[in-house]
């Protein structure tokens, strides 16, 4: 089941692109979060969706808000995506796929490949205190979020 708005976010520690561990925690106490999951690095509308929060992200900046990506690619992948869009934001690795389990994000059989389940494309905006405050989950793969949604929510949250 999807999170909910209202719910207590839940809590994550994945790797980033660097190989470093990093937690929802860390994120929520500077800000507040956009999480952004997608279903793969280097697929034309996950490419399109990153660049445009990396083309956002001083925008974003201003609501007091961090975009964090996360896919179950690997952090390997995240890096060479990361470094190939110059995206400005950490990319997280849910290969083991604990977080989008959590969050109720999964998209099995992706691409019609049996058993590859990935992140479905979805956004969830987390407050200061790790509360959902925005929950937007794409029905197919290929619809991009509404941005200027994402940053209308921003600026209802102190």
């Amino acid at each position: 089941m999807v999170v909910s708005i209202g719910d207590k976010a839940p809590s994550f520690s994945l790797f980033d692109q660097d190989r470093k561990l990093r937690s929802l925690y860390e994120f929520c106490s500077k800000s507040k979060v956009v999480l952004a999951f997608f279903p793969g690095a280097f697929t034309s509308t996950c490419t399109r969706e990153m660049c445009s929060f990396r083309d956002s992200v001083a925008k974003l900046s201003r609501l007091n808000a961090q975009v964090v990506g996360i896919s179950v690619n690997d952090p390997f992948t995240l890096k060479g995506f990361a470094e190939r869009n110059s995206l400005n934001f950490p990319l997280l690795s849910d290969y083991r796929r604990t977080a989008i389990t959590e969050y109720g994000v999964q998209l099995p059989d992706f691409a019609g490949l049996k058993g590859y389940t990935v992140a479905q494309r979805s956004i969830f905006i987390i407050d200061r205190d790790e509360k959902v405050r925005f929950s937007w989950v794409a029905a197919d793969p290929s619809i991009e979020p509404d941005y200027k949604l994402v940053e209308e929510e921003l600026r209802k949250i102190e």
